[in-house]
This record gives structure tokens, C-alpha cells and sequence, in this order.
């Protein structure tokens, strides 16, 4: 599989947004978490982020397509995860896989990874899970249908 990233910047938030929209709003909709879900931020939130000095945000393409994005938010202690998606037409052919495999070969002196999902979405647990990624801390109920899980990796031990 050949997968690139590339460096997002505020131009690239419409992009991120429609995609982010695109890969969520199943998700929205199943959980009605419309406080917690990417599907209902708006553009001005991606192009807050795509600008902040502590975050790198990605596009993956595949192909020479772009099939999803990845956010790094950067800290001396640790990078975290959030969020990544990948098209719903793309997933399941290993690119969220290769994406972390390039993102923590990219942040190499990482001492620790961070990232959180829905502890109802057994294919993500898994993934992370089998990534090498370890739950930790407390469980976050958002509402009678959806509760947070938090995982961790810690790099080089």
C-alpha cells in the first residue's frame, strides 16, 4: 500500500471539513452525540486547529486521492490523536494503519501516544489495540448510547 501525508494549512480546511462531515456523520447519527462529534463542528473549528502553533493536521491521500486527515497535537510529554478518519469508501484497506505507522516514524522522539474512541466501535478498538495502543484511565459516558474509551502507547519501552 503507498499512502503520502501532507502538511495541511488553512486552505486545506475546507477539504478536512467536508471529509470530516463524510466520515462522521454515520457516527453521528447512530450516536447523537452532537456535542462530542467531529460531523457537527464547523469549517471555522478545522481552520482553528490547522492554525494552532502545537498542532500539525495531514492529508492522507492514497493513490494521489484524498481519502482522510490526521491531527497531531504536539506536547514535550506527548503527541495526541485527534482526530483521524478516513473516508467511509476507503476504510477498510489498511490506510489508517499505514497512517499511524507514518505518523509515529514522522514524530519519532514521541515519548507517549494519546487518542480516545468509541468504546461501542469494536473495528476501532481493535486496530488501536493490535497498533500496540493500551487503554487507560476512566470510561467517559457522552449519552446512554456512547462512551469514550482512552488508549495510550508508549514509544520505545
Amino acid at each position: 500500500m503507498s499512502i503520502t501525508l501532507s502538511l495541511a494549512g488553512p486552505e486545506d480546511a475546507h477539504t478536512i471539513h467536508d471529509m470530516q462531515i463524510r466520515a462522521f456523520a454515520p457516527l453521528l447519527e447512530k450516536y447523537r452525540d452532537t456535542n462530542t462529534s467531529p460531523a457537527s463542528e464547523s469549517v471555522k473549528d478545522v481552520r482553528r486547529r490547522i492554525e494552532q502553533p502545537f498542532t500539525d493536521y495531514y492529508v492522507i491521500q492514497k493513490d494521489a486521492k484524498t481519502v482522510g486527515a490526521i491531527r497531531i497535537v504536539r506536547s514535550e510529554s506527548r503527541c495526541r490523536v485527534s482526530p483521524v478518519f478516513v473516508l467511509p469508501e476507503y476504510q477498510g484497506r489498511g490506510i489508517a494503519r499505514e497512517t499511524f505507522k507514518w505518523i509515529e516514524a514522522m514524530y519519532a522522539d514521541a515519548p507517549r501516544w494519546e487518542l480516545d474512541t468509541v468504546l461501542q466501535e469494536e473495528g476501532n478498538c481493535r486496530l488501536y489495540e493490535s497498533l500496540g495502543y493500551r487503554r487507560f484511565g476512566e470510561h467517559k459516558v457522552v449519552n446512554e448510547r456512547m462512551t469514550l474509551v482512552y488508549y495510550e502507547k508508549e514509544m520505545g519501552r
